[in-house]
């Protein structure tokens, strides 16, 4: 079957739009923004949030603590529904759910906006290609593609509010990143399913093959022990512990996120040598940028006071470089006779 370019394009500003969300999620964090809108999906109460604190009622803190309320109570029953009783006790005992509202900061409060809309365009892209492939196209595979994420984007919209309400809970992050990176991969794929370029092959021998399929694992589970090492970073920070004192403090998941790190790079230097020597794939060469960079924000930030941006840049390029490592795998095939 024989896509549209514009049908084509769309998936390619879909896959833009996807890594804008995780761009802001991670700049939201990094400002402190999460709690800038205290509901969700509306912030404040208004589709378009406050300027100034004067147009808000006297009594919104408390307004807005008990729907929050509400929420973790509502979302603590799902959990035991599922069976998990320790995960809802955990949240229900945590005694940082107890501190009330902060006070209106219009910054934090349009920062987190700012990302909501990034999000609402997102989830846009995504239900214009639904319509689009259930009118025009209906191949089964794209149909079945497009359900799946377009459930998955709005799973993690409303998990999203949960992250809210639950003030940031540390495991609550893991999973809203576990959602975007398989929101990112399913994007890429259903591109493979659709693009004449991306259905081409990229002929690799069995070891090239076998070492971007370990690359791309070690990346995978990389992001998630990244999120828990910024997760024990930021609850340092809340007790006092200055930067010279982390690498001390952050036990296990460091050193290996750290040396999976040097694992990584060793694995995809030999691939690009190889590459150099052979074929020369733009996307073997790629990979290896977006490592350099990837690995040069993860100095930065282990060892250098340096702003909070490097902290997206890190996230993004580690993103990036799971996409183009997902795109690899898709693509590859074997040289005949190896």
């Amino acid at each position: 079957m024989k896509f549209s370019l514009s049908f084509v394009r769309l998936q390619w500003a879909t896959l833009i739009l996807i890594y804008l969300v995780v761009i802001a999620g991670s700049f939201v964090r990094i400002t402190g923004s999460g709690m800038g809108c205290p509901d969700w999906p509306k912030c404040f109460g208004q589709w378009i949030p406050p300027t100034e604190e004067a147009a808000l009622p006297k009594d919104y803190k408390q307004v807005f603590f008990e729907k929050r309320e509400k929420k973790i109570i509502k979302f603590c029953k799902f959990l035991r529904g599922i069976g998990m009783e320790s995960t809802a006790k955990k949240i229900e005992t945590d005694t940082s759910l107890e501190k009330g509202e902060d006070d209106f900061n219009a910054r934090k409060t349009w920062t987190e906006y700012i990302n909501r809309l990034v999000g609402f365009l997102a989830g846009d892209a995504m239900l214009i290609s639904f319509v689009w492939i259930l009118l025009r196209y209906r191949k089964r595979k794209i149909v079945v593609i497009s359900t799946v994420n377009l459930v998955l984007m709005a799973i993690q919209a409303w998990f999203g509010s949960i992250v809210v309400a639950s003030n940031l809970v540390p495991w609550t992050i893991t999973v809203h990143m576990f959602l975007a990176l398989v929101i990112i991969a399913l994007q890429i794929y259903l591109i493979r399913q659709i693009s004449d370029k991306q259905q081409s092959h990229i002929q690799l021998s069995k070891l090239m093959r076998a070492i971007a399929v370990i690359a791309f694992a070690i990346t995978f589970y990389q992001m998630f022990l990244g999120t828990q090492v910024r997760e024990y970073i930021d609850e340092l920070t809340k007790m006092g512990f200055g930067r010279e004192s982390w690498t001390d403090k952050l036990g296990l998941s460091f050193f290996i996120h750290r040396s999976f790190s040097w694992l990584v790079l060793g694995l995809i230097v030999f691939m690009s040598w190889k590459n150099e020597k052979g074929e020369k794939h733009w996307m073997i060469r790629s990979i290896f940028l977006v490592l350099a960079l990837e690995l040069t924000s993860g100095v930065l930030l282990a060892y250098a006071n340096m702003p909070g941006l490097v902290r997206t840049s890190h996230l993004l390029f580690a993103s990036v470089l799971f996409g183009i490592l997902f795109m690899l795998v898709l693509r590859m095939k074997r040289i005949e006779g190896q």
